[in-house]
């Protein structure tokens, strides 16, 4: 058997299309048909070596659902039940080495130094060479979380891998309820509209999402969004009095940034109130510094900052859970389908933002 796939040689050039014989199985391994895979965003900045992780030549693609073709031994998901050849999986897509502090001891493995994920650091130079989801076949490793998903239309899933487990990952941090609080959302790319979502399934009161798109505008509102402000119509100062106006003169309790941004935050200190929270769920790769005033923005205000770093297992159940409730909203993020040899059209569509979500589809 063979696998076509498509492959991230150069940085800076187009990805190009190999065949990779499947190899044998490591043990404990699984054989998965890619369903669906996700183009995110992480894959252009990797394609541009803007990601300090990325090895040559890889297989990009970290977001996938998949069908079960071989098992090299048994194995369950992480439910306990049993994985068989024909079930439809999802897979959490790092991989943590259980034996550090944060796998033992702090109990964070999401933040686990040796952490390996397929399509990000997992070469295609190196056994089992199927290591990411811009392929026909992936190989997983038996330290893999799977999750068995039910069949509804796989593209809706996918957002679940990444943004969708990360922005779970977000609200698994906020230590109080969200009833009666208003959450700001910075950027209505798919994390945006993860978050949305997640806000007003867990109680948020109001819902208000900034973003220069319309058209995703429009679909915040439909996935939940109880404002939207086009910060091409509306200034940061009109944006700002807005906020206000709504929360009491105060500022929003929650904050997210799930622009991909860094400058997106000195807007985002404005607008959360005094002892509220700041989430930046959405700065991925290294960015330029910005400029910060301590005292206005941080000390006198007394706000939680909140880094959001990737995502774990739980994570990766509860976006599942949520997309399983809601899949016409999320099938709506889906912009584009495009075949595998259409993967550069694919990153071009997301680097032009003519696309907010593409999904390669088998």
């Amino acid at each position: 058997m063979k696998s076509r796939a498509m492959v991230l040689e150069k940085f800076n050039h187009p990805l190009v299309l190999r065949n990779f014989d499947i190899p044998n199985l490591p043990e404990g391994a699984i054989l998965v048909k890619l369903l669906a895979s996700g183009v995110c965003g992480s894959d252009l900045h990797m394609a541009k070596g803007e990601d300090p992780r990325t090895p040559l030549p890889i297989i990009l693609g970290h977001e996938g659902v998949g069908q079960v073709v071989q098992i090299n031994g048994e194995k369950c998901d992480l439910n306990g039940k049993k994985i068989k050849t024909g079930d439809w999986i999802i897979w959490n897509r790092g991989i943590v080495c259980n034996n550090c502090f944060w796998c033992k001891v702090s109990r964070q493995p999401y933040l686990c130094p040796n952490r390996k994920v397929y399509g990000i650091n997992l070469s295609c130079k190196d056994y089992p060479y199927l290591l990411g989801a811009y392929s026909e076949y992936m190989v997983l490793f038996r330290e893999t979380e799977i999750l068995k998903i039910p069949q509804i239309d796989p593209v809706c899933l996918v957002t679940a891998a990444c943004s969708g487990a990360t922005a779970m990952h977000a609200f698994d941090l906020i230590s109080e309820p969200l009833l009666s609080k208003t959450v700001v959302i910075q950027g209505a790319g798919p994390l945006g509209v993860f978050c949305v979502v997640a806000a007003r399934t867990l109680g948020a009161s109001q819902v208000i999402m900034i973003s220069g798109s319309q058209q995703r505008l429009e679909l915040a509102k439909k996935a939940g969004a109880d404002i939207v402000l086009n910060r091409h119509d509306i200034n940061e100062e009109e944006r700002t009095k807005k906020i206000l106006s709504i929360t009491g003169n105060r500022g929003a309790d929650i904050v997210i940034e799930a622009s991909g941004n860094s400058k997106a935050l000195l807007e985002g200190f404005r607008l959360v109130r005094r002892g509220g929270m700041y989430m930046i769920t959405g700065v991925a790769v290294p960015q330029e510094s910005i400029p910060l005033d301590v005292y206005h923005d941080l000390v006198f205000k007394n706000i939680h900052i909140q880094g959001v770093w990737v995502s774990d297992a739980k994570h990766l159940v509860q976006a599942v859970d949520l997309i399983a409730k809601h899949p016409e909203i999320f099938e709506r993020i889906v912009t584009h389908r495009l075949p595998l040899s259409q993967a550069n059209e694919a990153l071009k569509l997301i680097e032009e933002r003519t696309a907010l979500k593409v999904a390669i589809t088998f």
